[in-house]
C-alpha cells in the first residue's frame, strides 16, 4: 500500500499546483481589467478557487498519511499522523470559513 499512498501524493500535489496556476492565470486576467470592481470580484472568485483546490489536496494529503500511518504501526508515528491531521483540519476549517465568508462577499 505504500505506493498508493506515495500515488495519493503524487495526486495531491498535482491538485495544489493546477489550483495554483489556475489562480495564477485568474488574478493576471482580472488585474488587467479596467473597471476596480470587476478586479475586486476577479481577483475573489479566483481566490474562492484556489481554496477548493487547496481543501481537496489537504483531504488527499491527509488519506495518505493515513495509509501510511497504518502501514507502520509505530507509536511515533501514530502521534505525528495525530498532530498532522489536527494541523491539517484547522487549516481546512478556517480556510473553508475564509471562502464562505468571500462568497457572501461576491454575492453582495
Amino acid at each position: 500500500l505504500e505506493w498508493a499512498a506515495t500515488a495519493i501524493d503524487i495526486f495531491a500535489s498535482l491538485i495544489l499546483l493546477l489550483g495554483a496556476i489556475r489562480f495564477i492565470w485568474g488574478f493576471v486576467k482580472a488585474e488587467f481589467s479596467r473597471d476596480a470592481d470587476t478586479r475586486v470580484k476577479g481577483v475573489n472568485m479566483e481566490r474562492v478557487e484556489l481554496g477548493r483546490y487547496i481543501l481537496a489536496g489537504l483531504e488527499l494529503l491527509i488519506v495518505s498519511d493515513i495509509i501510511l500511518t497504518a502501514l507502520s504501526l509505530a507509536m511515533a508515528d501514530l502521534v505525528f499522523l495525530g498532530l498532522l491531521v489536527v494541523i491539517r483540519s484547522l487549516v481546512s476549517f478556517f480556510l473553508d470559513r475564509e471562502l464562505e465568508q468571500v462568497k457572501k462577499e461576491l454575492k453582495t
